[in-house]
């Protein structure tokens, strides 16, 4: 089973990649769903604990534990190391459960797949990526989104042109949905295509 890490800085349309990887019919493991999940659940009272007051209704306020990090943003430590391992476990489940159904390949969508390892996790990177003004436009569109917070988000994530080097495809989502959708089917049909020796199992399960 081929293990694809998609990745890309924010506003590059990685969302939106994962769904056509998904409307393919590849496994796909979103990461900031699965962040989402835990932050009404298991990773409540841990997040509580180390940032207290960051906790409504049961679940965890975003908006306000944002602005503790941008205040503090040493605490964006203590945060991954509560919520990677949580990550990391659901990941391996997904893993596991795909592999017995028999799946050729699966798509692991990792935000951070650099910065945090991950690639060294994954047997094939795709990169998704679109010009810095494409993406500066939609980024600043979002509700809330600042110029400050944008390059705060920017600061903390590896460069596109280091991405790309990286990558062993790159999806180019400046144009089309149907383009993007054109690319991803070509990346789904090359891998089928390759000898499995060029697509070895990474290690981990």
């Amino acid at each position: 089973m081929i293990k694809i890490g998609l990745t890309g800085s924010i506003g590059m349309g990685k969302s939106t990649s994962a769904k056509l990887f998904a409307e393919a019919g590849i496994p796909v493991n979103d990461s900031d769903a699965v962040v989402h999940d835990l932050y009404s659940g298991e990773a409540v009272p841990l997040v509580e604990a180390a940032f207290p007051g960051s906790i409504r209704d049961g679940m965890v306020d975003r908006q306000e534990l944002g602005r503790k990090l941008a205040a503090d943003p040493s605490g964006f430590k203590r945060l991954e190391a509560i919520v990677h391992p949580l990550v990391r476990e659901h990941e391996r489940l997904f893993l596991e459960t795909r592999r017995q159904a028999g799946a050729d390949m699966v798509v692991l969508d990792i935000p951070l797949l650099f910065e945090t390892g991950g690639d060294k996790r994954v047997d094939k990177i795709v990169v998704v990526s679109c010009d810095p003004q494409i993406q500066r436009q939609r980024v600043l569109a979002r509700p809330g989104m600042t110029e400050q917070k944008f390059e705060m988000i920017l600061s903390r994530q590896t460069p596109d042109a280091e991405k790309r080097a990286g990558a062993d495809y790159v999806i180019d989502t400046g144009g089309s949905i149907d383009a993007a959708r054109e690319q991803v089917k070509e990346i789904i049909a090359d891998l089928r295509r390759k000898p499995k020796a060029d697509a070895p199992e990474s290690g981990e399960p």
